[in-house]
């Protein structure tokens, strides 16, 4: 009887130890029949993003039109100048943190704040400019031109910084710009079966009423309560 009691102790114990390994491998499965982590994916993605320092989306072409006009000795000259120039909008992509990056568990949704919008200064197409106009006789025996020239090409830069800097392309810019942000941080969760929506926004604009960024969590945030 001794022995079969000490028999069924064992056959106890036995049994116990296989339950407790089904329930780990169990525990395990679990864990990977859930799919690959969002958090985690959009970390990956943020760092990708980092390294690439700058993103410039969008490009733009502009024109400006200046007129100027120099008097001396009773004699005048008078010249215009077109000048076309390109300006590109980047995004200062190093300047990325953990905490412009959210995450939504009640809306799974991904939110991204990037910095503001950088201006460069145009690009002048050298071989696309044009003048017109005569200084005639205070042209021949002065600097009238050099002069006229110099201050048509500071006033065409600024006309053409002006340009730039207005809301439709400033607009066009932001929204280009977002499309690629959204498509990097999109198209890595999508690879790894993870359809969520990812949400960008600029941390220089104004933010809409029914949206909930100031109720998401950064990831550095949820990164940090898992270690």
């Amino acid at each position: 009887m001794k022995f079969l009691g000490k028999f069924a102790g064992a056959l106890a114990l036995i049994a116990l130890f296989i339950a407790g390994g089904f329930w780990a491998l169990g525990y395990y499965v679990s864990g990977k029949m859930k799919g690959p982590d969002p958090v985690t994916i959009a970390s990956a993605s943020l760092q990708g993003l980092k390294e690439q320092n700058r993103l410039s989306a969008f490009a733009a072409r502009f024109v400006s039109v200046t007129t100027s006009t120099q008097s001396q000795f009773g004699l005048s000259a008078r010249k215009t100048l077109i000048m076309p120039g390109m300006v590109r909008y980047e995004v200062d992509l190093a300047k990325l943190r953990q905490k412009d990056v959210t995450w939504d568990p009640g809306t799974k949704t991904l939110g991204v704040t990037l910095p503001p919008v950088e201006v460069s200064q145009p690009q002048i197409d050298l071989t696309q400019m044009r003048e017109y106009g005569e200084g005639g006789l205070l042209s021949t025996f002065t600097d009238a031109d050099a002069k006229l020239q110099e201050a048509n090409r500071r006033a065409g830069q600024r006309e053409l910084v002006r340009q730039a800097h207005e809301a439709v392309p400033l607009n066009l810019a932001r929204d280009a710009t977002r499309r690629a942000v959204e498509r990097s941080f999109a198209m890595p969760l999508k690879a790894a079966g993870v359809d969520v929506p990812v949400k960008v926004r600029f941390a220089d604009e104004a933010r809409n009423k029914d949206e909930v960024w100031d109720t998401t969590r950064s990831l550095e945030e949820v990164l940090g309560n898992r270690n």
